[in-house]
C-alpha cells in the first residue's frame, strides 16, 4: 500500500486546476459537488447558483444529480466528486445505468485519499477500478484519464450535451489545499439553486 499512496503523491494532475478546466466553459450547465474537496474545489473555480455543493450526505452525489438529470432532461448535469463518496455511493451507478439519462456526466477526482479525515487510503489505492465499475454496471461512455493528454481528450465528451450517461475518473494528486468554502446554510444554497433553475415563479 506504501507504493501506492507514494503514486498517489506523484500524479501529474492537481484536483483544483482540473476542476478549474471543467467549469471554464460550463455555460447553464448544473453542478453537483460532492462532500469535501470537491466542494471547495467548485467552489475555488467559481461560486455560481447553479452550483448544489453536498456539505454532508456521503455516497449521495451521483444520485443528486441523477435526479437533476431526470427532472431537467434538456440541461446539462455534472457531478464532481471524490472516490471516498463514490465507494460509498456504488450502488448509485447501476441505477444510473439503468435509467441512462443521456444529459448526466459524473466525474470522480480520485487521489486514492479520504482528504477530510486523515489521508487514509481509499480502495481505489488498491485493485478497485471505479471506471471498470461504472462500465460493468452499463455506462456506455467511460474513461480514466491521468495526464493532461487524457485530460483534453475527456473535456468535450464530459462536456457533451446529449452523450451520456458519461463516467470519468481522473487520477489526482494527494495534495492538502486551503479550502475555499462555499455557504453553509443548506436552506439557502437550495432555495438559491431552485430559483437560479426555475426562476422565482416556479421556486417556491
Amino acid at each position: 500500500m506504501t507504493d501506492n499512496l507514494q503514486r498517489a503523491d506523484a500524479y501529474p494532475l492537481r484536483r483544483r486546476e482540473v476542476v478549474k478546466k471543467l467549469l471554464e466553459d460550463r455555460g447553464d450547465t448544473l453542478v453537483v459537488a460532492g462532500l469535501g474537496a470537491p466542494n471547495w474545489d467548485v467552489t475555488a473555480a467559481g461560486d455560481s447558483p447553479l452550483n448544489f455543493p453536498l456539505w454532508g450526505a456521503m455516497g449521495g452525489a451521483a444520485m443528486t444529480g441523477l435526479g437533476l438529470a431526470l427532472a431537467q432532461p434538456d440541461r446539462r448535469v455534472l457531478v464532481i466528486t471524490g472516490d471516498g463518496d463514490m465507494l460509498m455511493g456504488l450502488g448509485s451507478l447501476a441505477t444510473i445505468a439503468g435509467k441512462q439519462p443521456r444529459n448526466l456526466a459524473i466525474v470522480v477526482c480520485d487521489n486514492e485519499r479520504y482528504g477530510e479525515t486523515g489521508m487514509q487510503a481509499t480502495h481505489t489505492a488498491g485493485k478497485v477500478d471505479l471506471t471498470a465499475v461504472a462500465a460493468a454496471c452499463g455506462f456506455p461512455i467511460t474513461e480514466t484519464v491521468a495526464d493532461e493528454a487524457g485530460l483534453a481528450e475527456a473535456l468535450p465528451i464530459i462536456a457533451g450535451a446529449n452523450d451520456g450517461p458519461v463516467f470519468v475518473t481522473i487520477k489526482v494528486r494527494a495534495e492538502n489545499l486551503p479550502l475555499d468554502m462555499p455557504p453553509k446554510d443548506g436552506a439557502y444554497l437550495k432555495d438559491r439553486f431552485r430559483v437560479a433553475l426555475l426562476g422565482v415563479d416556479n421556486a417556491v
